[in-house]
């Protein structure tokens, strides 16, 4: 759980950069600028370390250099805050393929309900597209702060929720599943 969390933050490393400059200065360029200089040191600390760097990570930085340098050069915000939509495209493209969700299952739900899994993580597929259109329509508008609530608390908010239903749900399905199995 700690390396997932850590592969997150790493992932997400020049938003939170983004979001905590800008709510200390107020100032979208200088938060740009300090979020592209964040993910150049982040990728110079990998390559110094020797640690592969997988096709988020190589994504995440032309990201932020390709749009947040749109958003230096046009001074529109907007460029810089689609990054995060364009994150969940990618994941919810990754997690369409057929039982990725078992990879990180327990083995109680691979050995009793895993076609529910593959359900769940169609599912868990729609839910973060809906996320990234989300982020689309909220960048649209321009408005920074809200956006850096959507991102930060809606959008998070909701992966949270969405875990603990998928979470009942599972151990609703598996506990039904062994009861049949002992009552036949």
């Amino acid at each position: 759980m700690a390396g997932a969390l850590r592969k997150l933050f790493a992932d997400f490393f020049s938003t939170i950069v983004f979001l905590a400059v800008y709510a200390a200065t107020g100032d979208i360029l200088i938060a740009t600028g300090v979020a592209i200089a964040g993910a150049v040191l982040q990728f110079i600390r990998s390559r110094i370390r020797q640690e592969k760097l997988d096709i988020m990570t190589w994504a995440s930085l032309g990201l932020v250099i390709v749009l947040g340098g749109a958003t230096l050069l046009t001074k529109d915000p907007r460029f810089v805050l689609l990054k995060p939509a364009i994150g969940h495209f990618a994941i919810g493209t990754i997690m369409l393929r057929k039982d990725w969700m078992l990879r990180y299952s327990p083995p109680m739900v691979r050995e009793t309900v895993p076609h529910i899994a593959t359900i769940a993580g169609y599912i868990w597929a729609a839910f973060i597209f809906l996320l990234g259109f989300g982020v689309i329509a909220v960048a649209m508008t321009g408005d920074i702060k809200l956006w850096a609530i959507y991102v930060s608390v809606v959008a998070v908010g909701a992966k949270i929720v969405a875990f603990g239903i998928t979470w009942i749900i599972l151990r609703v399905a598996i506990a039904r599943k062994l009861r049949a199995a002992a009552a036949a």
